[in-house]
């Protein structure tokens, strides 16, 4: 290059400045659309949960927490959760699957053990252990249903803040490419 030939003339700050700018508003819109979907999806899995607890038209009895109200939200299902445990421990005096015994003598209709020829007892499967498994059932499936509204509850938080993170952003690109 020649003493009288010049570079052109660029200054850093202004390429800089273009590519942030371009970053920032795929990030923010980034942002937006994944909040957005995340605060639908939070939406559309609470009311799906609601939805199939409707259908099985259930009530809380009426010595539960919440007395006879339709299990349909979160408290309801913990309510109905919680009730249907304490009747179980109830009918088996206290004790969990775990603790009673899988077969238990066979009894007659005066309560005697029934005995075999050979002068043993009649073993028979313990109906109030196998009890436990249907209140096991129901109680998972209820806390299920919780952890179903918790986790549509974070969805639409995080999503929520994901928007206005997105909006944040395009106002502070807008406000640092206008200044």
């Amino acid at each position: 290059m020649s003493a009288t030939q010049t570079r052109p003339v660029t200054t850093p700050a202004v390429e800089l400045q273009l590519r942030p700018s371009r970053l920032f508003t795929l990030v923010a819109i980034a942002a937006i659309i994944v909040g957005a979907f995340s605060a639908i999806g939070g939406i559309g899995g609470a009311v799906y949960t609601y939805r199939t607890a409707a259908v099985e038209n259930i009530t809380t009895p009426d010595d539960a927490v919440f007395a006879e109200v339709p299990v349909r939200g979160p408290l309801s299902m913990w309510a109905q959760s919680d009730i249907i445990t304490h009747h179980q421990l109830d009918r088996t005096e206290g004790l969990r699957y775990a603790e009673m015994e899988r077969m238990i003598p066979q009894l007659d209709e005066n309560g005697d053990v029934v005995l075999d020829d050979a002068g043993e007892p009649v073993m028979v499967e313990n109906a109030a252990r196998m009890s436990w498994i249907n209140a096991t059932a129901l109680t998972t499936v209820l806390g299920l249903g919780i952890l179903s509204y918790a986790f549509s509850a974070f969805a639409l938080a995080v999503g929520t803040v994901l928007i206005g993170l997105g909006l944040v952003v395009l106002k502070l690109r807008r406000d640092a490419v206008a200044f």
